[in-house]
């Protein structure tokens, strides 16, 4: 079976659970509802051989209901191609099921999207920050948390003020010189001993 074969019989299989289907480049993706998640995922990996999660990813649509979705990368490596699925979930009920136990390595991307984005996944075995701290109040990756970013009310942790916006340790300076020599660390002064 080919893999746009392979995409047609899901997307027969599936039938109404799969609310849109989008190509763009080669690239096929299947926007789901949330509920069926874990079914069409599960039949992904064991009947369409797509054992391989490349990533799970998240967007904030802000100002825009349902504001997030979640995007899952998947990959067959026998059959050598790929697969997208998407879904969205309300400002209201920012909650997804997790899929770790159906692909292991789901477990960190799920928890880096709970800790940027605050979207929840159910029953995921270690739901904690990966990132920020425990008790941090805010989700950094949503569009409305400020580019210079917020101050904390925690004092032993290294960042409790805003960060300036004038730079950091890779800003370099703008001259004639080569790239090489405009990077800061050319600038500092070498030790003779």
């Amino acid at each position: 079976m080919t893999g746009p074969e392979l995409l047609a019989s899901l997307q027969r299989l599936f039938g109404a659970r799969i609310l849109a289907k989008t190509e763009f480049r080669g690239e096929t993706t299947f926007l789901i509802a949330r509920e069926n998640l874990r079914e069409v995922a599960r039949f992904c990996r064991d009947e369409l051989c797509f054992d391989y999660l490349l990533d799970i990813s998240s967007v904030d649509n802000f100002g825009v209901e349902p504001r997030f979705a979640v995007v899952y990368e998947l990959y067959s490596m026998s059959m050598g191609i790929h697969l997208r699925l998407k879904l969205t979930a309300s400002e209201d009920d920012p909650t997804v099921d997790t899929v770790s136990d159906i692909w292991v390595a789901a477990d960190w991307h799920e928890r880096e999207i709970y800790d940027m984005m605050g979207i929840r996944f159910n029953n995921h075995p270690d739901l904690r920050r990966i990132l920020m701290w425990e008790g941090y109040p805010y989700f950094p990756l949503r569009k409305e948390f400020p580019v210079e970013g917020l101050p904390s009310n925690m004092p032993d942790v290294a960042f409790t003020a805003a960060a300036p916006l004038e730079g950091g340790p890779f800003v370099t300076v703008p001259s004639t010189a080569t790239t090489k020599d405009r990077e800061p660390r050319a600038r500092r002064p070498v030790d003779s001993d």
